[in-house]
């Protein structure tokens, strides 16, 4: 259908099939359910609806891309510019010649489960990240031993002008929690082939639920939270550190670090505001540089602007 043109727009969108919103709450799209406004929020219907949107979104415009938002924060300012919704339930991963193909809007979890099935080996970590696949592959994400750049053969990328872009491993500069294009380019992953060696389906199935076990038994899942807010420096785990200074259980407002894993930021009521989080992400960062002098890095992308 035809969109119509926005406050900000200067013509209206023509030839889309997904869904045009002003003024979206982000707190329904971001796992700690607090959060601003984005000015616009786009839900395309598919890859090819995405490319046709971003031919007609204007050159200054400020972009986000977002999956499951389970490592991002808005400020209650809210987001100024427009928000691409990536996931969608409906979206699951493909066997296509022997790799698992899933578009950046799959749960990480699909994924690993999927490749179960099939009887490969490999992807079984990601049923541990709480994310989609396009967060997974711009933050490298990873958990017990596994990192997603590891079993990644090519991605699929599109730049603000719609084009589309295939490109390999060797295109990116990947380390721990960190993905970054050599070239520069501003593009977003769109999809990825992962590449996975034969193994047992039983085996696998097995190793995803001692994974998920794991998890279930040392994070506070029950509670509103976007996973680890630290990346582990080396050598050590942020955690530790958190807990070792004294920092377990600092509130502010609604929000609070968790007694059961110190890397963990929760919304326990659903009450807390985005800068009471900010607020503690950065007196954890600066009680640990105090105590041991360790600057701890977050793994969680902070956008927007203060209310």
């Amino acid at each position: 259908m035809q969109m119509s043109e926005t406050a900000h727009f200067s013509a209206p969108f023509t030839g889309l099939r997904g869904e045009l919103r002003r003024d979206e709450p982000m707190a329904r799209h971001v796992s700690w359910r607090t959060g601003g406004a984005a000015a616009r929020c786009y839900v395309p219907a598919d890859l090819d609806d995405l490319a046709v949107f971003l031919r007609q979104v204007p050159e200054g415009e400020p972009l986000l891309f977002v999956g499951l938002g389970s490592n991002l924060l808005v400020r209650c300012g809210g987001f100024a510019g427009t928000v691409v919704l990536m996931h969608s339930a409906r979206k699951h991963p493909e066997l296509m010649a022997g790799r698992v193909y899933a578009e950046a809007g799959v749960a990480s979890p699909k994924v690993a489960r999927f490749a179960a099935r099939q009887g490969l080996a490999g992807a079984e970590f990601l049923a541990g990240i709480p994310g989609s696949v396009g967060g997974a592959l711009a933050m490298n994400a990873g958990c017990y031993g596994g990192e997603t750049w590891n079993i990644v053969e090519k991605v699929l990328t599109i730049d603000r002008a719609g084009t589309w872009h295939e490109r390999r491993p060797a295109d990116f500069d990947v380390g721990y929690r960190h993905c970054a294009a050599r070239s520069g380019a501003a593009e977003w992953f769109a999809a990825a082939w992962f590449l996975l060696p034969p193994g047992d389906a039983d085996v696998s199935r097995e190793r995803i639920r001692l994974f998920l076990k794991r998890r279930i038994a040392a994070q506070p899942l029950d509670l509103p939270n976007a996973g680890s807010v630290f990346r582990n420096p080396p050598g050590d785990h942020a955690a530790r550190l958190i807990e070792a200074c004294g920092l377990k259980g600092l509130s502010r407002g609604g929000a609070r670090v968790s007694e059961k894993h110190a890397n963990f930021i929760v919304n326990p009521q659903g009450a807390a505001r985005a800068a009471d989080i900010e607020w503690l992400i950065g007196a954890v960062r600066e009680g640990v540089r105090r105590e041991t002098g360790i600057e701890l890095i977050p793994e969680v992308r902070i956008v927007g602007q203060a209310a």
